[in-house]
């Protein structure tokens, strides 16, 4: 696979044509720089309790960068044995990492400066997370380790695109502009992560096939799933929901990454496989149909959830 990563850095963008955060939050080194601020504030100040709670989640999953690059170097394969290594996994590890590490920042500033949340809780939850730690279940096999990072940049892609069309709605356009932005880099990155597990089904698909089967069973669990206040009990559950509620990322949408995935992969049209592998294969064709039907069920039970307070937004109800 060595040869396919070096080819596949090209999603990486050079650091010098990159953004960054500064290039989207008021200037402090302005003339009247408090405008800019005031400015920022008052858009903030139509967004809902709700979509504030989704961002600040989808925020403290990025800040939570450091458990993630820690997760794909305990895969075989994926390791950068040095911490600087030179081969084409340890770069594009850590030209992801370096990537990502933009999300985390931007968004927690555009928090900060909003002045509509309770700073400390969040950043008080973004240390229980690094600290909880991260399992995404993967049983450090690379080729689930793939699969799931696969899902999961499309399903960052999902959520920072809604709440970018939501904060739209609200006449917040720095953040719609913020969000869309970072959807963009979790699109590049998606392409990225399906072109390697797509090399893997390339060069031994009936493994590829059982570990996607495999991953899909134990169920894509969400990199902030650990994530506490050191208040509220399951916290990542009301974070889920109140996403659910809002449309940010719900049921039907991980069906419908599932179905993607199949396709994009072209699962269906494998031919050669046997056993266990078949039998993943008949499987993978008819999973995203089966969450489906599940999908409504799960949105009602949204709805229905008891509102309690929530120290992220100053003890208010959601």
């Amino acid at each position: 696979m060595s040869r396919f990563v070096e080819q596949q850095l090209k999603w990486l963008n050079p650091i010098d044509d990159n953004w960054q955060p500064s290039d989207f939050l008021p200037d402090l080194a302005a003339d009247r720089w408090q405008d800019s601020i005031q400015a920022l504030r008052d858009a903030s100040a139509a967004l809902s309790d709700e979509l504030l709670v989704v961002l600040i989640g989808d925020t403290i999953t990025e800040e939570a960068l450091p458990s993630y690059q820690t997760m794909t170097n305990r895969h075989g394969g994926i390791i950068d044995q040095t911490g600087a290594s030179d081969d084409p996994w340890s770069r594009w590890t850590r030209g992801w990492t370096a990537e990502e590490n933009r999300h985390g920042a931007l968004l927690s500033t555009y928090l900060y400066l909003s002045g509509r949340v309770d700073m400390r809780a969040v950043e008080i939850t973004t240390n229980h997370l690094i600290r909880n730690g991260f399992d995404p279940l993967t049983a450090n096999d690379p080729y689930k380790g793939l699969i799931y990072t696969s899902f999961q940049e499309r399903a960052t892609r999902v959520s920072h695109g809604n709440v970018a069309k939501l904060a739209n709605r609200s006449g917040d356009d720095m953040l719609a502009k913020i969000c869309n932005k970072v959807a963009g880099d979790e699109a590049r990155h998606e392409e990225a992560y399906k072109s390697f597990v797509n090399k893997l089904f390339e060069l031994d698909s009936q493994d590829a096939l059982i570990a996607f089967s495999e991953m899909m069973q134990t169920k894509v669990t969400m990199p902030a799933r650990l994530m506490s206040d050191g208040i509220a009990s399951d916290l990542f559950a009301k974070f889920s929901t109140v996403a659910q509620r809002i449309g940010v990322y719900t049921a039907h949408d991980y069906a419908t990454i599932i179905e993607h995935l199949v396709g994009y992969w072209d699962v269906a049209n494998i031919r050669g496989v046997s056993g266990e592998a078949a039998k993943a294969q008949e499987y993978l064709c008819t999973l995203g149909a089966h969450y489906h039907r599940f999908a409504d069920r799960i949105e009602g039970r949204a709805e229905k959830q008891v509102r309690t307070p929530l120290s992220w937004i100053f003890d208010r109800s959601i």
